[in-house]
Formats: C-alpha cells, sequence, structure tokens
C-alpha cells in the first residue's frame, strides 16, 4: 500500500501488550488490530526495534503515533515506570534502564528510525485524542494494568499529570489500588464499587464537564455503579487508544 494514501500508523503501548493498527485520515482501519505481548528487559533501544518491527509487519503510512505509559513532553520521556523494571509491571525499577531511559527523546529516535513525522504522547493522552468532544473541561480515566490520567480543555492538550502516583490510601496509590493485579484480587464487583469510590472523589478535585473511562478494564465495571455514577461520566470503547492515533495530529498542545 503507497505511503500517498496518507495512513496513519497507531501503536497503544501497554504496560503488558503493544496494539496496533493503520488508519486512513477518517479513522477506518487498513489492517487488522494486532497485539504483541510487550518485551522485557525493555530498553529505549530495544522499544524502538519493537516499534520498527511493527511498523514493517503492516501496510506503509506516511507518520505514526505512539502512545506509551509515563510522563512524555513533547515526545521526551522524563518517566515511564513499567519499562525501567526488570520484568514488566510490579517487579524492581532496574537503575541502569532508569538512567537509558530518563530524558530520552523517543519522538525524535522514531522519527529517524521510521523514517516518517511520528508524535509520541502518553498513552492516555493518544486514547482522549480519540473519544473527547473537544468542549469544555474533559478528563480521560483508562483503566488497565495501572491508571492512564489525561486532561484535555477545549479540545487542547493539557500538561500531563502522573495521577497514577498520587497516594490514596497511606502508601498505596492509585495505580496499586485499582489496577489489574487489585482486579484480579478483589473480584470485579468490589472492584467496580471502588471505581465508583474513586470517582466521587476525583469530582470535587477536578469538576470535570465530562468523564471518559476507558482501557481494557473499563467494560469490567458494573452498569449498577456505573449508573450511581453520574449523567457526565462515560464509559468509552479500548479501541480508542489505537484509533485516537489519528486525533492526536490535530491536538493543539501546552507551549
Amino acid at each position: 500500500m503507497a505511503n500517498d494514501e496518507r495512513l496513519t500508523l497507531s501503536v497503544d503501548c501497554g504496560g503488558l501488550f503493544l496494539k496496533s493498527c493503520v488508519l486512513d485520515e477518517s479513522g477506518t482501519m487498513h489492517s487488522k488490530p494486532s497485539r504483541i505481548e510487550t518485551p522485557y528487559p525493555l530498553s529505549p533501544d530495544r522499544f524502538i526495534e519493537t516499534i520498527k518491527g511493527i511498523a514493517d509487519s503492516l501496510p506503509s503510512a506516511y507518520r505514526a503515533t505512539v502512545g506509551m505509559p509515563g510522563m512524555i513532553r513533547h515526545g521526551v520521556v522524563i518517566s515511564t515506570p513499567h519499562y525501567m523494571t526488570k520484568s514488566g509491571p510490579r517487579t524492581k525499577i532496574d537503575p541502569e534502564l532508569q538512567e537509558l531511559w530518563s530524558g530520552f527523546d523517543m519522538q525524535n529516535a522514531l522519527t529517524k528510525k521510521l523514517e516518517m513525522p511520528t508524535r509520541v504522547l502518553n498513552d492516555a493522552e493518544v486514547h482522549g485524542a480519540g473519544i473527547i468532544s473537544g468542549s469544555g473541561y474533559e478528563v480521560v480515566i483508562t483503566l488497565g494494568t495501572g491508571l492512564g490520567f489525561a486532561i484535555f480543555y477545549g479540545g487542547s492538550l493539557s500538561p500531563h499529570i502522573e495521577f497514577s502516583h498520587a497516594p490514596v490510601r497511606r502508601a498505596t496509590t492509585y495505580d496499586t489500588w485499582i489496577g489489574e493485579h487489585e482486579r484480579r484480587r478483589l473480584g470485579n464487583a468490589f472492584w467496580s464499587r471502588r471505581i465508583r469510590a474513586m470517582v466521587d472523589e476525583l469530582r470535587p478535585v477536578f469538576m470535570w464537564d465530562r468523564l471518559y473511562i476507558g482501557g481494557g478494564n473499563a467494560r469490567c465495571i458494573r452498569q449498577a455503579d456505573l449508573d450511581r455514577m453520574g449523567d457526565e461520566v462515560v464509559i468509552v470503547p479500548n479501541a480508542a487508544g489505537v484509533a485516537g492515533g489519528v486525533r492526536a495530529w490535530t491536538l493543539e498542545q501546552y507551549k
């Protein structure tokens, strides 16, 4: 498939899986969604080679969007806790990997490796790009391995907040409190109530016009809990994490 068909390669990078597809400007997929396990240990070089392998396995695109976990500022990795570990989520930070990742200009590196313009954002920000209305104060939460978080105002992307690292109970962070490991331990019924409690606690903090909840585990929220969260809370499909790859290019970012 030729590059002049203006296709976008979109890669949603999680702690456990890397999901990808190629889309046209209307968001229609031009390849079957692909998913591979996130390899560990994961240095920046290995990450780049993995993304290159994904790109080579899919139809040719003229640009790429890569969403990855952590604090990303203008394509530069400030911190990416999952990828700094020895064996993935819930394992120890590797000091050598931490040093390699900190301050790494992933956007520039991937642009060169893929030989096409590439935008690197936090994965929740890409997810949000695919679902926001573009009006008012909109907050996006993604539920997966941990907690993803993004804020948009008037359709523009606000500076990223690593809300997942905020303490919620003593030394427990939101990432741990509502992450996949805890969902498995509690079961969906108790975990779903915990999500409702989190939303109730965050509402007076952010006073959003609309809250979107996505990610792979959003489907585990019970309807009874969703009904009690309020009309401004919307559950969105996990596919938005990839579909947002096109709209991410239209986002106005903070300076």
